[in-house]
């Protein structure tokens, strides 16, 4: 029980509900989904949710079930006391951090951007904040500013029921042939689009690596990349492309030869790389072709417009799928390897690449 993180929850009740009701089609929040998610990342010591419980009082009972500590903040004053319940939730989550040095970890959950200077403080105070709200009302300020954010339509548990497509009047002439159409493109568009995020997933993992690699020159472990990843994005969750942990995630990436895997580290905690040969050695190759064709043609190649060269060879190119930050850097690689020359020039005020045998 030592070794668990402490977690305090704060809800900024309001917010959440009125979120979950207007933009989630009519859902009334449930406080399950959340505690089953913090579950997953430790034991919860304290429950506390605020807002004028008179406007909410079947939530109360739920809540109370849940054993969440009601804060009333009563309106009786209309508007001037709309913060009210704002500011006693952050007075509280300080007077906690600073009295109960057990707590490591803060959950907020509120989308309001009012909370954002909260959670500088208290990892100011080394606390790990984790921040709770609905998609469509979070502030764009809040989840960067926090460890780890997680939206609650998204959470295990939350259905969400299908936008209602809106009644439209009867059609005085019924014309089907146009209506087929729309219905075969969506499939493919869904799939370029799917496509795309794992293209960017892929980039993500390989580049972040590459960069660990670098910083540390150290091993990087499976867990040591979730937390980098979540830094780097505090929404970032693995289940968003359909792995249901982040070890089955990497294991797909390492089947297409993105990572590594290595079970040197702790059991249940695998060394993750960037293999040595394999796609690296293949990319560079195509590069020196490339590089070889348009040299013959008209003498060295600038660096600029050779990136498209390489994708009318091949379409899928992408230097951050290697585990590089810009394709220069992939060319540079390229040169250290001795698959091309590479060198910059005053005149032509670009790299030019050039074969070995000519550089």
């Amino acid at each position: 029980m030592d070794q668990e993180e402490r977690i305090a929850l704060f809800l900024d009740y309001e917010n959440l509900a009125i979120g979950a009701r207007e933009h989630l089609g009519g859902v009334t929040f449930d406080l399950r989904p959340v505690t089953d998610a913090l579950a997953e990342r430790g034991r919860v010591v304290v429950r506390r949710a605020y807002a004028d419980w008179s406007y909410f009082d079947e939530d109360r009972r739920m809540l109370t079930r849940s054993h969440v500590e009601l804060i009333d903040m009563p309106q009786r004053m209309g508007a001037s006391r709309k913060n009210a319940a704002d500011i006693k939730m952050v007075v509280d989550a300080l007077e906690l951090a600073f009295e109960r040095d057990y707590i490591s970890t803060f959950v907020l959950c509120t989308g309001d951007s009012d909370f954002t200077p909260l959670v500088h403080k208290l990892r100011e105070l080394n606390k790990r904040v984790i921040g709770v709200g609905v998609e469509r009302t979070t502030s764009a300020m809040l989840p960067p500013a926090c460890d780890e954010f997680l939206y609650y339509d998204r959470l295990d548990g939350v259905e969400v029921p299908p936008a209602r497509a809106r009644r439209s009047r009867p059609a005085p002439e019924p014309e089907p042939a146009p209506q087929p159409v729309a219905p075969e493109a969506a499939p493919d568009a869904a799939a370029d689009a799917a496509a795309r995020d794992m293209d960017a997933l892929t980039a993500l993992v390989a580049q972040t690596v590459a960069g660990l690699q670098r910083s540390s020159g150290a091993a990087v472990t499976s867990s040591t990349l979730k937390r980098t990843l979540l830094r780097k994005d505090p929404t970032f969750n693995e289940a968003d492309w359909g792995f249901r942990a982040f070890g089955e995630l990497l294991r797909h990436l390492a089947e297409h030869n993105v990572v590594e895997l290595s079970d040197r580290a702790a059991k249940g905690d695998p060394e993750v790389g960037l293999p040595e040969h394999g796609d690296r050695e293949t990319a560079f190759a195509l590069l020196r072709a490339v590089v070889v064709d348009l040299a013959g043609r008209d003498g060295p190649v600038a660096l600029s417009g050779l990136k498209n060269q390489l994708r009318k060879v091949a379409p899928d190119f992408s230097e951050k799928k290697l585990g590089y930050r810009s394709f220069l850097q992939f060319c540079k690689a390229a040169a250290t390897s001795g698959a091309v020359g590479l060198a910059w020039s005053p005149d032509a005020d670009d790299y030019l690449l050039t074969t070995p045998a000519e550089g």
